[in-house]
């Protein structure tokens, strides 16, 4: 499983530093990076990233007012050096706020979090064809029954 992201914060040594953090965890490919948010707003129509890694104070329009502008949103972990924003990151469902600097440990709690999203919206069906290969229980009124299922099968489930 590889989760595509974006980077957009404004100060280039905040960018260098994350993505050498973002090294050491192969399940994180950076597609892209930008300096400000119009170009981040641009940078994800294009590239459709599944996780982008958010300033809040950037020139021009901040990560908040670009998040507004979307129409499709990533996952979103906010990465910033203030701890004001606290409250408004979580009432628009962002996955973490890591204040600057990021610290591993920080960093890598974050990223399970995005991990066990990710699975949770990428990989139900697979979750669900196990099962079914198996076995499981069919209700008709009052009886129950037991079907083994023996040939392979994928079920697609919208939630």
């Amino acid at each position: 499983m590889m989760i595509r992201a974006a980077i957009i914060e404004d100060s280039r040594l905040a960018r260098l530093e994350l993505k050498e953090q973002l090294k050491s965890f192969s399940q994180i490919e950076i597609i892209a990076e930008a300096g400000n948010a119009f170009d981040g707003q641009a940078l994800i129509e294009e590239h459709r990233p599944d996780l982008i890694f958010l300033d809040i104070n950037m020139p021009g329009r901040d990560g908040f007012e670009m998040l507004e502008q979307l129409s499709v949103l990533p996952t979103v972990i906010f990465t910033t050096a203030y701890d004001e924003y606290a409250i408004k990151v979580f009432e628009i469902n962002a996955i973490d706020y890591l204040l600057k600097p990021v610290t591993p440990e920080r960093l890598e709690t974050a990223l399970n979090k995005v991990t066990e999203q990710f699975i949770r919206e990428h990989d139900h069906n697979v979750d669900i064809q196990m099962e079914l290969e198996q076995q499981f229980f069919i209700k008709e009124g009052e009886n129950c029954y037991l079907v083994r299922h023996r040939r392979c099968a994928t079920i697609s489930i919208g939630w």
